[in-house]
């Protein structure tokens, strides 16, 4: 049998992080018509986060949130959860999408960090975080070069970084793929996302924030001034709108024109026990990236569970919940990955296999649009960055829809828009050749090759 097949064999496909009881809605339905000052759609960090601002900045002010499941039933219960304080998807991407910006949204980017830690401390929201760092890890020598840039783009924008030789690396990470690294030292580690989303929730139940479980929108309009929202068991009439969706907007017509759903596998590891921790070093325990095509990422949790993603994939219409998903298929080859990462973790098993939704632009980083004159505003399309970054774009979207004059509103990340992707069946028939050609491109390159290079001509950053 292969490792997969082992390994795999009584796996539960729930998201470790929220697969706790505690976890489940806890705030009533909403059962009647209101009316609010400011209204959040969507229990995620973006939402939750806007919601503590708000208070925080007016404690007076009527704050109602609304989420069509529980807290962190979305994106924000499924990630991998390494953060850091680029706000635009890593220096590489802020240089390709707003050079032009690059130092204030660094400055931004570190900012938003001071904001996030300060607040889970003042919150005292204990969410496993671990300053380890990040390490992007090369797997070939081919990718030296790739490595030497990564190296010099943050040195040279005021990163602590160190480059790692192969055996500098595997004495960081003991991995017979790893062949060198770049070593992000500050600033930059993990957290457990179940308990960061539900720590905000309790800090904005204790700011004042009205939350409404189990209460998905069902329409909104614009009426007399005001937005009219529906929902299936009651009606909200609100000054403003922050619609905080995310990736689950992109069925949304407009907002899917400019977003589209993919999804990102992750498996879970049993806890380690100490003679596999030894076989693995990773002692400081950072946050790791490779530089695959078809992407993979690990960190460690609390109890020394391994968690391994990557593996995009895409289901027609952007499917929001594929039953695909919750089988084994779709898992055998991160699982076979995984394994040829750490080979002498043979014996290890797979606790928990799950897919997370994520909103992808080619701009990969958040943007704003804007409804009903200004008074609703869509904040979203972290293209799987969000952890951290959903602080930034709660802060942001709230200044545009309370019409603030703040100095980042006249960069352009706040001012744009991404660019537009096409439609169904072009976008699954796009999706699915891309996807393909990634998953297999570092092997059999041929034709895959020419064709990442077009959808990149198109915007999307894949290499």
């Amino acid at each position: 049998m292969s490792f997969a097949d082992t390994a795999l064999t009584n796996v539960k496909f729930v998201p470790f992080w929220i697969d706790d009881a505690s976890l489940e809605a806890s705030e009533p339905v909403l059962a009647a018509d209101i009316q609010t000052d400011l209204l959040i759609v969507g229990g995620g960090f973006t939402g939750l986060w806007t919601s503590i601002l708000a208070k925080e900045e007016n404690p007076d002010r009527d704050v109602v949130l609304i989420e069509a499941n529980h807290i962190g039933h979305g994106a924000s219960g499924r990630p991998g959860a390494i953060v850091s304080t680029s706000v635009m998807h890593g220096l590489s991407n802020a240089i390709r999408v707003f050079p032009n910006d690059l130092e204030e949204l660094e400055r931004l980017g570190h900012e938003n960090m001071d904001g996030f830690m300060s607040a889970i401390e003042r919150y005292k929201i204990d969410c496993d975080f671990e300053f380890g760092g990040e390490l992007t890890v090369g797997i070939g020598s081919e990718t030296d070069e790739l490595l030497d840039e990564e190296f010099e783009i943050n040195r040279e924008h005021g990163h602590e970084v160190e480059r790692l030789d192969e055996a500098g690396t595997k004495a960081q990470v003991n991995s017979p793929i790893f062949t060198g690294a770049v070593w992000s030292k500050k600033r930059s580690g993990t957290v457990h996302p179940g308990k960061l989303v539900h720590g905000l929730k309790k800090a904005a139940l204790s700011l004042g924030v009205q939350i409404h479980e189990n209460t998905p929108l069902v329409s909104a309009d614009d009426l007399a001034g005001k937005v009219s929202v529906t929902t299936d068991s009651g009606s909200i009439l609100a000054n403003k709108v922050l619609l905080a969706t995310n990736a689950f907007a992109a069925g949304h017509k407009r907002i899917k024109s400019r977003v589209a759903l993919v999804r990102d596998r992750l498996l879970a590891t049993e806890p380690l026990t100490a003679a596999q921790m030894k076989s693995i070093g990773w002692a400081n325990r950072q946050g790791i990236y490779d530089t695959r095509t078809q992407m993979n990422y690990m960190r460690l949790t609390k109890d020394n569970r391994i968690i391994f993603g990557g593996r995009l994939g895409y289901f027609f219409a952007g499917d929001p919940d594929p039953a695909e998903d919750k089988t084994e298929m779709p898992y055998i080859r991160l699982a076979e990955a995984f394994h040829r990462t750490f080979p002498q973790l043979a014996d290890v098993k797979i606790s928990h296999a799950w897919s997370g939704p994520i909103g992808l632009t080619n701009r990969m980083a958040v943007h704003f649009q804007h409804y009903f004159g200004g008074k609703m505003i869509y904040a979203g399309g972290y293209s799987g960055f969000g952890v951290s970054a959903s602080r930034f774009g709660a802060r942001v979207g709230l200044a545009i829809a309370d019409d603030k004059q703040l100095p980042e509103l006249q960069l352009e990340f706040a001012k744009s828009e991404p660019g537009w992707i096409p439609p169904e069946p072009f976008r699954w028939f796009g999706a699915k050749v891309t996807l393909y050609a990634m998953d297999t491109m570092d092997e059999k390159g041929g034709w895959r090759q020419p064709w990442i290079r077009f959808v990149e001509k198109l915007g999307f950053p894949l290499t």
